[in-house]
């Protein structure tokens, strides 16, 4: 009960923040956010909602999403909806926006120049969106949205096929391991069906008919059909062959909307919409999408068994700038694709890397600014969630906005991703049985060819090399001297402070007055921008 008021709690202080319930134009969530489409962004309150306990960071996107952690957001999220209905039917007024004359909140006093950092961070946020607002990016964020509500199946079906074959090692319960088989693989094996059904909402179609095409890539009988020359396999072409398959039935579904009579459309439409897709799924897409998936697979065991140093050197290191341009949304069918063929995707600890990377230099900013404590307060909020693989908080409120943290944070990632991938290259497989955590998250989701206690050693160790790699190269080459000038100042008067000059606040040489929290920031300085940002 008390869990319960706690999440209702956070919910109910979030929602007049947001704007109140009239403002909520949409509700969803993810792994670590709650992701809300808003009527009229001028009326959230940024600083109030940073300030609260239960909030690691806000990122504004697509949507405006709010940092909450994993297990958190599942729980919050239903308590703000309910919060939300309420207040629609009491059809509240919207919270007013805080008047640019309004006194700035406590926490934006006592954290100016924290603040300062992450207003720098959300501009280099919404520079980055419009970058990444391309027709192909906007692609790679409809096939993103396709798979990522799967992603709770995948990691709960991930750590029971890891409990299952510890048991199966130890020859432990075996009157329980074939359940908890059927459990891990239920989801696997069906896996093609709810691609679909989300490829076709997402696309516009009727979700229930892409789940139909989809249906037949995994049903038994195909086997019974050739095709190419070869007799078709259940499951052949994956996610991918789902994929292919649901877009299609959109597009014959929309085409049949247009042309055929309205008094037919209910018999004519979903009868058409399967047949055309599944006969092209059928004799076309089930066989391309399967060559596609097994070059996949075959790529990336060849890629880590003969270069997996340099590769995951490489992955690791470039992963947050793959993150930031939107590119990584690419990533997710293939891991789905490898999880799907081999039962883990062998590229996932190695990107986590990147996440190691970041935490090493954030703990080397808190140690190389120690007089700076608005910052040293952010950093130790959010280094929790940042082990744990919750990156956005240090990102874009600490490295990012600092510039040269942000690419000694890479260059951690690179060192950590390396030496995973030495080890795949020496034959030591290291993968992961579901996508969505990384950090300390990933551990029980880990798989490999070697036993479990060699990959969580090796995964470890990766994390271990990402975070002194990330820590020694932000501490001795992540900051100038302009930088250190700037932002190793205190930026507010404590008690402690204020008896020490006899009374007298120290002059803050590095914060911005009043008129700066008036007017809207102009923005990170170019020179102190990361590369490629």
């Amino acid at each position: 009960m008390a869990t319960e008021d706690k999440n209702r709690a956070t919910a109910a202080a979030i929602l007049p923040l947001v704007g109140g319930a009239a403002n909520v134009a949409s509700i969803a969530h993810c792994m670590t956010r709650l992701r809300l489409g808003l009527h009229d962004r001028s009326l959230v309150d940024d600083e109030a909602l940073k300030a609260l306990p239960a909030v690691m960071g806000v990122v504004e996107d697509d949507t405006y999403q709010i940092v909450l952690g994993p297990g958190t957001v599942a729980r919050v999220t239903p308590e703000f909806e309910h919060l939300v209905e309420e207040g629609r039917a009491a059809a509240p007024a919207a919270s007013p926006a805080p008047a640019p004359g309004d006194a700035p909140s406590a926490s934006a006093v006592s954290a100016v120049s924290a603040d300062e950092l992450a207003a720098q961070g959300a501009a280099i946020k919404a520079q980055q969106k419009a970058k990444n607002a391309t027709p192909f990016k906007l692609f790679l964020r409809k096939i993103a949205n396709i798979f990522v509500p799967l992603i709770p199946a995948l990691i709960g079906c991930g750590i029971i096929a890891g409990l299952n074959g510890l048991l199966v090692n130890l020859e432990w319960l075996p009157a329980v391991t074939p359940a908890l088989a059927a459990m891990a693989s239920g989801f696997m094996a069906l896996i093609a069906v709810f691609v679909g059904y989300n490829t076709a909402k997402e696309f516009g179609g009727t979700p229930i008919l892409g789940g139909a095409v989809a249906a037949i890539i995994v049903f038994p009988g195909v086997a019974n059909i050739d095709a190419f020359g070869q007799t078709l396999s259940p499951g052949q072409g994956g996610v991918l062959g789902a994929l292919g398959a649901a877009v299609l039935a959109v597009y014959v579904e929309k085409w049949c909307r247009r042309w055929v009579p309205e008094a037919l459309d209910v018999l004519v439409t979903p009868t058409l919409t399967v047949l055309i897709s599944g006969l092209v799924t059928i004799f076309g897409l089930m066989y391309v999408a399967g060559e596609v998936s097994s070059a996949i697979g075959t790529f990336a065991d060849w890629l880590l068994s003969n270069g997996g140093a340099g590769a995951g050197f490489v992955l690791g290191g470039l992963f947050l700038p793959l993150v930031m341009l939107g590119l990584h949304q690419a990533l997710i069918p293939i891991h789905t694709t490898l999880i799907e063929q081999q039962g883990y995707t062998v590229l996932l600890p190695i990107l986590a890397m990147a996440g190691a990377g970041q935490v090493g230099a954030a703990v080397a900013v808190y140690f190389r600014l120690p007089r700076n404590e608005s910052i040293r307060r952010t950093i130790k909020s959010a280094l929790p969630a940042g082990l744990l693989g919750v990156g956005e908080p240090l990102i874009y409120g600490v490295s990012l906005p600092l510039g040269r943290p942000f690419i000694t944070a890479c260059v951690g990632g690179a060192f950590g991703g390396g030496f995973v991938g030495l080890f795949n290259q020496l034959g030591d497989t290291v993968g992961s049985t579901a996508i969505g955590p990384s950090g300390w998250a990933l551990f029980p989701l880990l798989d490999g060819n070697h036993g479990l206690g060699s990959t969580i050693a090796i995964y470890g160790g990766g994390l271990l090399v990402g975070y002194v790699a990330g820590f020694l190269a932000t501490y001795f080459f992540g900051f100038g001297k302009e930088l250190l000038a700037e932002f190793n100042v205190s930026q507010e008067p404590t008690p402690s402070t204020v008896a020490a000059t006899g009374g007298t606040s120290p002059a803050p040489t590095a914060t911005t007055g009043p008129d700066h929290r008036d007017h809207p920031d102009p923005g990170p300085d170019p020179a102190k921008a990361p590369a490629g940002v």
